[in-house]
């Protein structure tokens, strides 16, 4: 069991967003799409919500598809950490440039 899950029971809330902004320090803006249907007409919705993650090491990059976890609140705005990144496109630009 990891210290999360001893401290409160339950395990931490995990997400699947793409990286949208890395301006700040330690910090990026990962948009975490869903689709819901509407109650009514039962059209599928996209809606998009943005999420401030920290970043430790400044790993992540624009385009980059991430994994965030709920942690403890780190700042005003700040509830979600970077877990994993999933792919990153300057990653397979670097790959394809070897490759040539």
């Amino acid at each position: 069991m990891s210290e999360q899950q001893e401290r409160s029971g339950k395990p931490a809330l995990r997400k699947t967003g793409l990286v949208v902004s890395e301006k700040m320090d330690k910090t990026v803006v990962v948009a975490v799409q869903r689709m819901v249907a509407h109650p009514r007409y039962k059209k599928r919705l996209r809606l998009t919500k943005r999420f401030l993650a920290h970043d430790e090491h400044s790993r992540c990059h624009v385009g980059d598809k991430v994994i965030i976890v709920e942690t403890r609140p780190l700042s005003k705005r700040k509830r979600w950490r970077v877990c994993e990144i999933l792919t990153s496109p300057t990653r397979v630009n670097q790959a394809e440039a070897k490759a040539s």
